[in-house]
């Protein structure tokens, strides 16, 4: 498999709502860190994540945490 882009080396911090988000883990997306479609002809399929409780998420920007969709730090690792 390939790697993906890195849009940022950071967590995007995103308000969100109870409901079904997709997660764009190609790095490719130009609504980042979610979904566009742009992951069409990759490797890549989007991640659908539910949320359950309205709060700030900490949603991986770097594209390679162990824990998708959320941060996990390893941007602090590249």
């Amino acid at each position: 498999m390939s790697e993906p882009d890195m849009p940022q080396k950071a967590p995007y911090p995103v308000d969100l709502e109870p409901g079904t988000y997709y997660w764009c883990s190609c790095g490719k997306s130009n609504n980042q860190p979610f979904c566009d479609g742009s992951h069409v002809g990759t490797d890549f399929s989007p991640l659908q994540f539910t949320v359950t409780e309205a709060g700030t998420k900490y949603l991986c920007g770097c594209k390679r945490t162990q824990t998708p969709p959320y941060c996990d730090g390893t941007h602090n690792k590249l």
